[in-house]
């Protein structure tokens, strides 16, 4: 029987829609027509997949304002990060519309003949999107999967399925076949076990908690299915004392309190040389007291709400027991919300310095070497992003090279630009997403010998 999921929005606690969630017979019905669609789309003229992909991101770019609105009231995202939300979307099928006819194979020098290999597409993709950024990451599932040559099968998380839904609507209207992209809400439990055990699915793209991202590789693991996972994240920010201490505390709140904190790049943990410790605490105050943290429909929002009275309920029992050093403003009365709150941490056994808080939440501890900096970043059980602030060329490098990560930045918090590559290491995930590679991530490379006798 069919069952449906009340969306609310995170900042007034209000309903919003009512979404229907998909049965596994439904579920299994969509994924066996994204099967039946795949021959078809698989042979498109690499132009005309192209022209396609075009024309799906110039939709996209006509509604960006529609889906912004939709991504404020359904995840309590700030206008200005939605519409940039909803931009990226465009960017990343304009920027893997010119994949299809670059999909290059190699002409490989052999004895009595020749040998050439090929990019072949997998089949059916399933693409299982989290709540956190619930547009970007979807886009980074599909765009490369389409632009390679497969069919996907979408499952949005259940608090955040209107712009998943939506996006769906509007590849049809670019011209995109039947069930080459087909969204599909429901359970995890239901839809996205289901893209693990269907013998269709030939690969699962998976951003999310650890715990579950290690349950969808053991099931891969049956079918010996390929896998993508984007887990979590606990994020070290290291200053040292030799660095423009006004620019690194100015930025410092960005980096973690962006979408509430809800980010797997999050620089939660922050490590300051000890001679700056003091001076820079006092200058990221006043920039955290500043923070715009209001209505997210307001264009002057610079942070929203949490996702969930669970959610909030998480991040709040963090709280206890710990040195809190300052927090910023938050709205009263309805909604999920938290204000923006940094606390001292004084053991690396701290919860609130081991675990990932997903909140407006950041531990800040002293260091004193370079060495100790990166034992005290590199002692968790993730690897996903970080930053450096330094003057010092050599040291950054030093630094780069020594943290345990997949993105880091320097003097600067940039972790996803879609055309680089990202990924985590040790339990922040497996494989690699965007950049010019990604495509490839979604094919099997095939070898032919031509003898020539």
């Amino acid at each position: 029987m069919s069952t449906s999921y009340t969306v609310l929005n995170p900042a007034t606690g209000q309903p919003v829609t009512e979404v229907a969630e998909a049965t596994l017979e439904e579920t299994d019905l969509l994924i066996e027509r994204a099967a039946d669609a795949f021959p078809a789309w698989r042979d498109v003229a690499p132009g005309e997949r192209a022209r396609l992909l075009r024309r799906f991101a110039a939709v996209v770019d006509e509604h960006v304002d529609e889906l912004a609105d939709l991504e404020v009231r359904n995840a309590g995202h700030t206008l200005g990060n939605a519409r940039w939300e909803a931009g990226n979307v465009r960017d990343v099928l304009n920027y893997y519309s010119a994949a299809p006819e670059r999909l290059f194979g190699r002409q490989i020098p052999v004895a009595g003949g020749v040998d050439v290999t090929f990019h072949e597409p997998l089949g059916v993709v399933g693409v299982i999107v989290p709540w956190n950024f619930p547009m970007p990451i979807a886009g980074w599932g599909f765009a490369p999967a389409l632009a390679a040559g497969n069919t996907v099968v979408l499952k949005p998380a259940e608090l955040t399925p209107l712009t998943a839904i939506r996006i769906g609507e509007l590849a049809l209207e670019a011209g995109l076949p039947e069930g080459v992209l087909t969204v599909v809400p429901g359970k995890g439990s239901v839809v996205g076990e289901r893209f693990v055990t269907h013998p269709a699915v030939r690969k699962v793209c998976f951003t999310g908690s650890t715990a579950v991202g290690k349950r969808i590789m053991a099931g891969c693991a049956e079918q010996v299915k390929r896998v993508t996972l984007e887990l979590g994240g606990k994020s070290a920010n290291i200053v040292f004392a030799d660095a423009d201490l006004d620019k690194a505390a100015a930025a410092a709140p960005y980096a973690v309190f962006d979408n509430a904190g809800q980010d797997c790049c999050a620089r939660s943990r922050i490590l300051v040389q000890r001679s700056a410790h003091d001076e820079f605490l006092e200058r990221m105050e006043r920039a955290v007291r500043a923070m715009r943290v209001i209505d997210p429909a307001d264009p002057d929002s610079e942070m929203g709400p949490l996702i969930s009275a669970k959610q909030k309920e998480t991040v709040t029992g963090y709280l206890e027991d710990v040195e809190v050093a300052f927090t910023g403003d938050a709205p009263d009365g309805d909604g999920f919300w938290v204000p923006p709150t940094v606390v001292l941490a004084s053991d690396t056994a701290q919860p609130v310095w081991r675990e990932e808080v997903f909140g407006p939440v950041v531990a800040v501890m002293p260091f004193d070497t370079e060495e100790e900096a990166l034992a005290l970043a590199n002692d968790t059980e993730y690897g996903l992003s970080g930053s450096i602030y330094t003057r010092d060329l050599g040291r950054a490098l030093r630094v780069s090279r020594g943290v345990q990560a997949g993105n880091l930045s320097v003097n600067s918090h940039s972790s996803v630009r879609y055309w680089t590559p990202f990924g985590g290491f040790k339990q922040s995930g497996l494989g690699r997403e965007l950049g010019p590679d990604a495509p490839n991530a979604f094919t099997e490379e095939k070898n032919v010998f031509i003898a020539q006798d």
